[in-house]
């Protein structure tokens, strides 16, 4: 039968990335995000493509949608085999000092609770299938602190945390836990939501950067971790763009 995966945040950037090359790879694809419009082109796109997908409404802060998407993946047409925990983003580059309390909620609220939520919801398929994998997509802000980003580098190290006691708690069941810590990746919307719509800041992280990550190079991490043999487990892979050999130290051309 055809395995199923489950691909959170996939409405753009590198949740839709990851269901085009999960799709590509022979998994049928569940693809879980609030804007259903962008779903539907996206399952368009890769049934076009000879790929298999369905579209699942799902905000991953709602319980009850959550929920859904456990009901959508018991009626999927396989076995629940991978779990792309990907939807997630950043709000403001504030000091913690005159930091918003709501954009941090909002960080913790998808990030952490949102991994929970889904996690929860769907380890019990992951589990019978025998051959499980979680992927969590965090960030190299779950390893380091910088200044403005308080509330989402708290919230990614929170993830970085979950992945690790996940890890453990699931030894000796055969679902394995991955997670993937990307760097600097310019998607379409990261840096907007970030800045409240402001293209020229979500621009200006980019400035001088000649080739940093794209979400296409991120998917292809989770497609290799998922696809390696069930007993080899890939714990943490951080990927970094050529140009940024830290958080701190980017080469920018002039």
């Amino acid at each position: 039968m055809t395995s199923v995966a489950i691909v959170t945040g996939a409405s753009s950037g590198i949740g839709a990335a990851t269901a085009r090359r999960l799709a590509a790879e022979g998994f049928h694809v569940l693809a879980a995000a609030r804007r259903t419009d962008r779903l539907a082109a996206l399952v368009a796109e890769i049934e076009a493509a000879g790929g298999a997908a369905t579209a699942v409404a799902c905000d991953v802060t709602s319980d009850e949608s959550v929920a859904g998407l456990a009901a959508a993946a018991d009626a999927a047409p396989g076995p629940v085999t991978l779990l792309v925990n990907n939807a997630g983003g950043a709000r403001g580059l504030d000091p913690v000092e005159t930091a918003d309390v709501r954009d941090w909620q909002w960080m913790y609220d998808v990030n952490v609770l949102g991994t929970l939520r889904v996690t929860k919801a769907l380890l019990p398929a992951l589990e019978r299938s025998g051959a499980g994998t979680v992927v969590i997509v965090s960030s190299t802000a779950g390893h380091v602190v910088y200044e403005g980003g308080g509330g989402y580098t708290a919230a990614k190290h929170a993830q970085t945390a979950v992945a690790g006691t996940l890890r453990l708690e699931l030894c000796g069941r055969p679902v394995r836990v991955v997670e993937i810590d990307p760097g600097m990746v310019r998607t379409e919307e990261f840096g907007l939501v970030r800045f409240g719509g402001d293209a020229d800041r979500a621009e200006a992280v980019y400035a001088g950067v000649a080739e940093p990550l794209v979400a296409d190079d991120v998917a292809d991490c989770v497609a290799w971790c998922a696809t390696r043999p069930h007993h080899v487990n890939i714990d943490q892979l951080v990927v970094r763009p050529l140009a940024q050999a830290a958080q701190h130290k980017v080469h920018r051309t002039s």
